[in-house]
Formats: C-alpha cells, sequence, structure tokens
C-alpha cells in the first residue's frame, strides 16, 4: 500500500530537517500558567456560556448545555479566554520552546462528558490548534530561519481499556477499544482541521488506550487523504519503573512501534531525576527520536513543584549529554522560565542518534 503524503508537506520536512540538526524544545506546562491567573467560574463560561447553556446552540437539550460548574476545566479557555491561551503559547515560544502543545488535553467526548460539553469536542479542538499555529506563525515570522511547530495533543482520557475501575469486578471496563477509537477521531479530525503541524498521543497510562488513538489517527488521515508526523509520551506512574497498565518502558515502545511514530518518550508523574532511567531505556530501543518532558520534580505536601529551572535544566543537560534527548521540554509545575532554562542548557549539545546496533540494521 503506497504511504500517504503529508498534509503540509513544508511544515512536515521542516520539522524532520530541524530534528536532524539540534535537540528540539517542547513547551511546559498548561495548567500551571493558568492556575497563575486564579481565574473564577465566571472567567471559564465567557459570554457564550453566561446563561447556564451555549448560546450558539439553539436547542441545547440538557448535554448541549453548560448547566454544569465549569471552573477547572482548561480546554474551554479556547473558546472563551483565547487571548489568555495565546498569550501562554506566546510566553513559551519566548522562552526557547520550538514546539507548542495544544490546549486540549481533556477535549474529548469523554472527558467532556464531566463539563456536560461533548457537543464541543471538534470545535475545541479546532480553535485550540488554529491558536497554536498561530502563536507559532506570530513568532516564526520575526525569525523565519526558525520554524516553530503547533503539537496537536490527544489526553489519555479519565478511562481505561485495560483495567475494571470496580475492584470487585476485575472484567468490568467503563470503555472499550471502538468507544476510544471514535472519540479519539473526532478529536483528531478537529485537531487536523484546526492545522496541527504533529499530532501527540499523550501521558499514556495505558497502551491500549494509545493504541486506540493511534487506530483512530489512522483513520483520520485515511479519511483526509494524506498523514501528519505522529508523537507518542507514555507516563511512567510510580517507583515500579512501569504504566498504570503494567509495562516497562521497553516493553511501552515494542506495543505501540508499528505505529511509525515520529517520536516516543515520557512525560509527567515523575520529576527529571526519577525519570532518568525510564528514558535511557527507551533510547537503547526507540528506532525513532525519543522526547522527555517530566514535571518540575515531585509535587510536595501542598500538591506543588518546587525544583528550579536551574535544578531542572542541569538534571536534563546530563540527559543531553548522554545522548538520550532529541526533544525535551517539561510537564507539570514548568513555566516559561524552566523552557528558556532548559533551553538554554541543551543548545549547544547534539541531539540523540539511532543506538548503534539501530543503525546498523536500519
Amino acid at each position: 500500500m503506497k504511504a500517504l503524503p503529508w498534509l503540509d508537506p513544508s511544515r512536515a520536512e521542516a520539522l524532520l530537517r530541524q530534528l536532524e540538526q539540534r535537540i528540539l524544545v517542547l513547551d511546559g506546562a498548561m495548567g500551571t500558567m493558568i492556575q497563575r491567573h486564579d481565574l473564577q467560574e465566571a472567567d471559564y463560561r465567557g459570554e457564550r456560556f453566561a446563561d447556564g447553556h451555549d448560546r450558539l446552540v439553539r436547542d441545547d437539550g440538557g448535554a448541549q448545555g453548560a448547566g454544569h460548574d465549569q471552573k477547572g476545566n482548561n480546554d474551554l479557555l479556547s473558546l472563551t479566554r483565547p487571548d489568555l491561551v495565546r498569550d501562554i503559547h506566546a510566553a513559551y515560544l519566548d522562552a526557547g520552546a520550538d514546539l507548542v502543545e495544544t490546549n486540549t488535553f481533556n477535549s474529548t467526548a469523554i472527558s467532556l462528558a464531566d463539563y456536560h460539553l461533548q457537543h464541543l469536542v471538534r470545535e475545541l479542538n479546532r480553535e485550540g490548534a488554529r491558536l497554536a499555529r498561530d502563536a507559532c506563525a506570530a513568532v516564526q515570522a520575526a525569525t523565519p530561519e526558525r520554524p516553530r511547530f503547533a503539537v496537536g495533543v490527544l489526553g489519555p482520557t479519565s478511562r481505561t481499556a485495560s483495567i475494571s475501575p470496580d475492584v470487585n469486578d476485575p472484567g468490568f471496563r467503563a470503555v472499550d477499544f471502538d468507544e476510544l477509537v471514535a472519540v479519539y477521531r473526532e478529536a483528531a479530525e478537529g485537531l487536523a482541521e484546526g492545522g496541527a503541524d504533529a499530532l501527540m498521543v499523550e501521558t499514556v497510562f495505558d497502551t491500549l488506550n494509545a493504541k486506540a488513538a493511534l487506530f483512530a489517527i489512522e483513520a483520520t488521515f485515511d479519511g483526509l487523504g494524506a498523514r501528519l508526523p505522529v508523537m507518542i509520551s507514555g507516563t511512567i506512574t510510580d517507583a515500579s519503573g512501569r504504566t498504570l497498565s503494567g509495562q516497562t518502558a521497553e516493553a511501552f515502545w515494542y506495543s505501540l512501534r508499528h505505529a511509525r511514530p515520529l517520536s516516543v518518550g515520557l512525560n509527567c508523574a515523575l520529576g527529571a531525576k526519577e525519570l532518568r532511567p525510564h528514558v535511557e531505556a527507551l533510547s537503547g530501543v526507540a528506532e525513532c527520536h525519543v522526547s522527555a518532558h517530566p514535571n518540575a520534580g515531585l509535587p510536595n505536601a501542598f500538591g506543588e513543584y518546587d525544583e528550579t529551572p536551574q535544578d531542572m535544566a542541569e538534571t536534563l543537560r546530563e540527559f543531553a549529554q548522554s545522548g538520550l534527548l532529541n526533544i525535551v521540554g517539561g510537564c507539570c509545575g514548568t513555566t516559561p522560565d524552566h523552557i528558556r532554562a532548559i533551553a538554554e542548557a541543551v543548545a549547544d549539545l547534539p541531539p540523540r542518534r539511532l543506538p548503534a546496533h539501530l543503525e546498523a540494521a536500519a
């Protein structure tokens, strides 16, 4: 079967060239930056949802409204406070990020059901991608020699296809593969429509969920007749060194390598120091680029993150010096200050190359 062409060849090829030349910098946490604004219910609702329903939907029919509290629904801000989301993207780009992630981590029907806003899936993904792409274009216009890229994020959802949420019924599943494919495809189509340069299946705690997302992405590409680069990032949930569904970093890679991703990596849950052995293991087997965007250390007693930009940058520089990284950034607790320090720390270091045994087999 003939491979599908790139949806936007110039941007895809620019991304591939940049990855060959240097370590690319991913942005930091969107949620951390939003929390700094101390937003209230009215901020999340904006004018469109101020009356307890979506003013753009004539027949709200219950599920079409926003009668549920919206405070904390960060993805909704792409519609109600796009200025804030755009400013956060710009701050990360100004700090040195080459790639910014869309504000769409929870923009699937499963996650939006918590806020009774499932009807917004495609719109939130489209607008989230558009905001990130516009921010990249604005910065790149001033520095055309250094392209910037919008990464469309597909989060893990709040359900797992591999594990029962009921300890008394281990065979029960709150979601199945086909349901996940449907919700992921709806989100992926919106991200592509909004102009995302790549798609990232992120914070994977259940490999079966990721398989569903990747299946949905391929279906989306088939429908478009073209494709985007695909990135995958899993999460090691604790000191066991495994994902929630029980896989080591190496097993995680071998379960998903059939998707031939642009990159595979790890993010969230752990700080950089705790994540290092797992990134090293992944780097030793992955036949593609490797990414890492850890938290700013482990959360303290107040659920906050204490690792300074300088400490985090020093740790991640050692990752790069050891030849482990192609893409590096931050997750929970990280800010533009963290990203600036990380970007400076890896600027003079070469990107990871394929391990020798993989280069020989290529």
